[in-house]
């Protein structure tokens, strides 16, 4: 080989010695907020996906979870992860609504009435559901679910008709159809921020809240609302979601690895909140929580009033109608 040759295979060679390797690179961080409970199911499965992700990406994607609502509610958390102060969130559809209102569509309270009508609907409409988010800047990474939420309170409403006349329920802030809708379902709602319940159900600002009965233990908030109605008003259903910009910062070919670690803790996710709510409603009875026998009927009543308001208003129509017809398609084939 000649001189010059030997002289530009050298060059060469020092280059790539030099050059970073993609495994140096410098590493991601992403930071997750979320409400769940410290010590929480949820949180405890948010640490195992970020630990696989650092196994999966030999320690160049470290996710750090932050809990029980330390970075404030759900809309603030949107706020930071607009504004660059936060990565990704771990968010209820009510949080989503401020990214893209069409995943509320899965929680218009009876409308989805069990756990195989949410599987079947929601495995149907998620392609669409994360397109619109996707549109808006952000990549779900997994869905799961907070489970069937009822109605708890800190006195005794022995009808759901009692609760609409005499109960203060609370209402999450920053949309106000949904407070709107709770009116025309015959509530009385108060909004506020989701950080501000426990001490308004201490003070009597409000008096009742729907919340899963898991995350009613885990939070220890039936300790101040000490009755249930047993009636599920509404599935409440949860995402992982992440800023497309920070997404796009990991290389190509690990981003799919870590979105199958993802989807795989959101389903044992769902396994562990179907499994643990009926144990967690059991652990509350034996600590004083009284359960009070609603009346679906008038609960699908108040539900109904609501919907005219929710559609269009709080979820656009068009998914609306599709959730409904799939939640009917549902329905028939279970009978």
């Amino acid at each position: 080989m000649s001189r010059p040759g030997l002289k530009i295979l050298a060059a060469l060679a020092a280059v790539a010695l030099f050059t970073p390797r993609a495994s140096l690179a410098e590493p991601i961080v992403i930071k997750m907020g979320t409400l769940a409970p410290k010590g929480s199911t949820w949180e405890t499965l948010l640490k195992q996906m970020g630990q696989e992700w650092s196994t999966a990406s030999n320690g160049q994607v470290t996710l750090r979870i932050y809990a029980g609502g330390t970075l404030g509610n759900e809309s603030d958390m949107v706020k930071k992860m607009r504004i660059g102060q936060l990565q990704s969130a771990a968010l209820t559809s009510i949080g989503l609504h401020d990214v893209s209102p069409d995943p509320q569509a899965l929680d218009v309270p009876m409308m989805i009435e069990d756990v195989s009508q949410l599987d079947y609907v929601r495995e149907k409409v998620a392609g669409k559901l994360e397109k619109g988010i996707e549109d808006k800047g952000y990549v779900v990474l997994s869905w799961s679910e907070v489970g069937f939420v009822r109605f708890f309170s800190t006195k005794k409403f022995d009808t759901v008709n009692a609760l609409r006349d005499g109960g203060k329920v609370f209402c999450w802030e920053g949309d106000p159809a949904s407070a709107d809708a709770w009116r025309a379902g015959g509530f009385k709602p108060v909004v506020m921020s989701s950080t501000d319940i426990v001490p308004s159900l201490q003070t009597g600002l409000i008096d009742t809240v729907s919340i899963s009965p898991l995350y009613a233990f885990t939070s220890q908030m039936f300790q101040k609302a000490k009755y249930m109605i047993d009636t599920p008003w509404a599935s409440l259903t949860g995402a992982m979601v992440v800023k497309k910009d920070t997404w796009d910062k990991i290389p190509a070919d690990l981003r799919p690895k870590l979105v199958a670690i993802s989807r795989e803790i959101g389903k044992k996710i769902d396994a562990e909140v179907r499994r643990m709510d009926g144990e967690a409603l059991k652990s509350m009875q034996s600590q004083g929580l009284q359960v009070v026998k609603g009346d679906p009927a008038q609960m699908m009543a108040a539900a109904k009033a609501s919907w005219a308001v929710i559609r269009g208003r709080v979820v656009p129509t068009a998914i609306f109608d599709e959730v409904q017809k799939l939640a009917a398609e549902a329905k028939a084939k279970k009978k």
